[in-house]
Parts: C-alpha cells; sequence; structure tokens
C-alpha cells in the first residue's frame, strides 16, 4: 500500500530555494533549547515561513537576533517568559513545541512525565486562547502522554480538532530510513520505512515489510535492527554521557514535518507523514500511523495497512503500555486544578 506514497522529498536545498511561497506564521514554543535552536534554524531557512515567532522562559531575545541576521525572508520575533505568550502566538498558523526537559542516562521518556506534563499543558493552554485554529506539533516526550494532555486540554476550551494536533514521531521514520540504508547500501534519501504505534520504546513499531524499496531481512537481523529503531534514543542519550538527548535529528526531524504541513496546508497533493494523533484504526485512542496531509490538516489516515506476523505482534505487545500512557495524559488534564 504504501509503495504508492511518495517519500517527502526534505532536503536543506529544498527549504531554501524552493518557489513555493507563502505567509505562515510558525512559532516555537522552547526556542532556545536543545532541539528549538537548531530547528528554529531550519525553519528560518525556507520561504515557506514568513513570521518565525519564538518563545522560551530564557534566552530568546538573543536567539531571535542571532536568526534575524540571516539572509532569508521569515521576519523573527523573540519572545520571553509568560506574559509574552499571547503575543508569541497571536495570527499562527503552526506551533512547534520542543519545549521541556530532555533525557538523562538512565531515564525513560515516562520519567520526563512530570516535568513536561506540567510545560505542555500550560502551553497548549496558551494555544487554545490565542491561536485556537493552529495546527498544534508537540515535539516534547512522552509523546505518548503529551498529545492527550494537549488535546484534553484543548477540550476544556471547546477548540479541539483532532485533525490539527500532532505528535511528532517523524525522527523514528528519518531512523529507520537511515539504518535500514545503512545496512542494505542504499541512499537513505530514497527509502521509507513507516513507523506506526507510538514514539517510546516497545511502542515504536517500524513496519519493515512495507519499506520502499522492497527490503528483506533474516529474522535476527529484522529483530535486532527494530530494537535498534526502538532505542535510537536511549543510543543517543548514552553517547551524550549526560550533555542531553537527541537534538540535532531530532530538530530535523521536526524541521521535515513542520515543511510537509505547510506544503499540504499551501495546497501540495500527495503529502504523507506518519504521526500520533487521535485514531480509530485500532483500539487504542490515539496511535501513530501515515496521514495523508491536506490544507486542514489531516486529510485521510491510511492506517496499518498489510502486516506481517512479526509486526502484528508488535503492535500486540504495545498496546498495554500505549493505553496506559494515554490514560496518565489524560487523568494529568483531569486532575489539574
Amino acid at each position: 500500500m504504501f509503495s504508492r506514497v511518495a517519500r517527502p522529498a526534505f532536503n536543506i536545498t529544498r527549504s531554501l530555494s524552493t518557489s513555493s511561497q507563502n505567509n505562515a506564521k510558525v512559532a516555537v514554543l522552547g526556542a532556545a533549547g536543545g532541539i528549538g535552536q537548531p530547528l528554529s534554524l531550519l525553519l528560518k531557512n525556507s520561504p515557506l515561513v514568513s513570521q518565525l515567532s519564538l518563545f522560551d522562559i530564557a534566552h530568546t531575545p538573543g536567539v531571535a537576533a542571532d536568526l534575524s541576521h540571516i539572509e532569508t525572508r521569515a521576519h523573527v520575533t523573540g519572545h520571553i517568559g509568560p506574559d509574552q505568550l499571547e503575543a508569541a502566538l497571536k495570527g499562527c498558523e503552526i506551533v512547534v513545541i520542543p519545549a521541556g526537559v530532555p533525557r538523562k542516562p538512565g531515564m525513560t521518556r515516562d520519567d520526563l512525565f512530570n516535568t513536561n506534563a506540567t510545560i505542555v499543558a500550560t502551553l497548549a493552554d496558551a494555544c487554545a486562547r490565542y491561536c485556537p485554529e493552529a495546527m498544534i506539533c508537540v515535539i516534547a516526550n512522552p509523546v505518548n502522554s503529551t498529545i492527550p494532555i494537549t488535546s484534553e486540554v484543548l477540550k476544556k476550551y471547546g477548540v479541539y480538532n483532532p485533525n490539527r494536533v500532532f505528535g511528532v514521531t517523524t525522527l523514528d521514520i528519518v531512523r529507520a530510513n537511515a539504518f535500514v540504508a545503512e545496512l542494505k547500501g542504499l541512499d537513505p534519501a530514497r527509502v521509507n520505512v513507516p513507523v506506526v504505534g507510538g514514539h517510546a520504546g516497545k511502542t515504536i513499531i517500524p513496519l519493515i515489510s512495507q519499506c520502499t524499496p522492497k527490503v528483506e531481512f533474516p529474522e535476527d537481523k529484522l529483530a535486532a535492527l527494530t530494537g535498534r529503531i526502538q532505542e535510537a534514543g536511549t543510543e543517543v542519550v548514552k553517547a551524550k554521557a549526560g550533555a542531553g538527548s537527541a537534538t540535532l535529528s531530532m530538530a530535523y526531524a521536526g524541521a521535515r514535518f513542520t515543511f510537509s504541513l505547510l506544503d499540504a496546508m499551501n495546497g501540495k497533493e500527495g503529502v504523507v507523514e506518519c504521526s500520533f494523533v487521535r485514531s480509530e484504526e485500532t483500539d487504542c485512542k490515539y496511535f501513530s500511523t501515515p496521514l495523508l496531509l491536506g490544507k486542514n490538516g489531516i486529510e485521510k489516515n491510511m492506517g496499518l495497512g498489510k502486516l506481517s506476523a512479526f509486526e502484528e505482534k508488535l503492535v500486540a505487545d504495545a498496546m498495554g503500555e500505549l493505553k496506559g500512557s494515554i490514560k496518565k495524559g489524560e487523568d494529568f488534564v483531569q486532575n489539574m486544578k
């Protein structure tokens, strides 16, 4: 099924030189952080963005001043502290949220919950008030819980539109593409592996059987490859030895997803990305699958497609953890004062 779907052609050259123009205002909440700064740089490079609004609790004016010297069309503004959230968000078409604390060695994404849940709920509250129709793209972990948190906060304001709230899982796809290409000696730009489920550990389910071009691995190698994709974030956390988690690759993946969304909003047809969203595809309320994007967000959920027996087991094994993480996020908002 996915062999018919063209992979989004994201590269720096395209984002610098494409003739497609529009006047999108994009906000980055958490713009001074490890993901936020390189993500903001990539967004500043794109002619798809005319206004780039940067928000954080510290250092944003400096980041904005630095980026504003780059010779591209996006007008950059920096906003600092809760009093400036309204100015940062008013008129935004897309809001990207990398805000939050990163993982350290020995931590799971779920260990970030208490801190990041509060941050995401606060920012979702501001989005509900100041840009209720914006596309909201949440990078802050644990995504399996922060998307239910964002959704429940928007519901409280009566502005929830499930077609406009995205958990950014793109890094899982980017990693899968890179790892498969490395093993098979392929050009990674031409590899497309759908990754479904969630965005943590065993909930990350790469569908190698649906890879374009078609690839095959012996059972042991397939299991090892799947495990590496699932634990790739931990690989980076360990390699950085306490200095943070994946920031540069996450910024690239966040930019790729944002550009795909902007392309679709500008009327480009056939734009497909995987994302963790409200879903009827399984008995989980939220689930990542390939999505056809359009002017109003999700145009069509393309579902799981045909799974191998190995992948069916991965999906079954992920359900318990995924449902628990979703409920944890929903309960957090219900118990907020």
